[in-house]
């Protein structure tokens, strides 16, 4: 069982930096990433952005949201779906939690609508976990987690998990985006940037035959 002391919190200045990069490169990913209807809320001015340089805490620049028990469920989740292997680690080894809580609690707009989203998700998975297991989310056997999320992922979830199902796929789609924003995340799927090179051998032949170069 997780208590605080296993939870401890990303430098907010990484946490910041993070979620900032990242709302740009998922932006191209997916645009519809972007598209959580924020209801009611009205756009207001929310200052200026963070300034990079300085060193943030907690409860500087805009109020984290998520409280202990919800950090606890975002932790599980996100292993759930993003869980360590041999070469990799999982979503929370690398701050995904800390990336999300980031996200949600910023007051920009675009993340109005992922906010409650996320808040109304977790109360309703940890209420879900009770009921079918007599225990919270994140005090779940892995294969419990696991039924619960299949459920939530199916191709054409029942009706009652209709609208959990939509907080699903939005929260998969962020651990996911953070997860692969991250350097560990970028060697996971092979991405190396811009690296120097001394010579440039020129495009593979398997990439010139498939577009009929050679």
């Amino acid at each position: 069982m997780s208590t605080p002391d296993d939870l401890p919190r990303m430098d907010r200045r990484k946490a910041l930096q993070w979620m900032l990069t990242a709302t740009a490169t998922m932006a191209v990913r997916d645009p519809n990433l972007f598209a959580a209807d924020p209801g009611p809320i009205k756009a207001q001015g929310y200052g200026p952005d963070p300034v990079m340089v300085k060193v943030y805490k907690p409860g500087d620049v805009w109020p984290l949201t998520l409280a202990e028990p919800q950090r606890r469920t975002t932790r599980a989740l996100c292993d759930v779906i993003m869980p360590a292997d041999e070469t990799s680690p999982s979503a929370s080894a690398v701050g995904v939690p800390d990336f999300i809580d980031e996200w949600i609690s910023s007051p920009y707009p675009a993340q109005a609508g992922d906010r409650r989203l996320v808040l109304e998700g977790l109360q309703w998975i940890d209420q879900e976990a009770n009921t079918r297991f007599g225990k919270a989310f994140p005090d779940l056997a892995l294969e419990q987690q696991t039924a619960i999320c299949s459920d939530l992922a199916a191709a054409k979830p029942q009706p009652a998990h209709k609208k959990a199902a939509t907080f699903f796929k939005r929260f998969r789609d962020l651990t996911a985006g953070g997860y692969y924003t991250t350097p560990e995340g970028m060697k996971a799927i092979g991405y190396v940037g811009n690296m120097p090179s001394g010579t440039f051998e020129g495009p593979p032949i398997e990439a010139l035959k498939h577009v009929g170069l050679a």
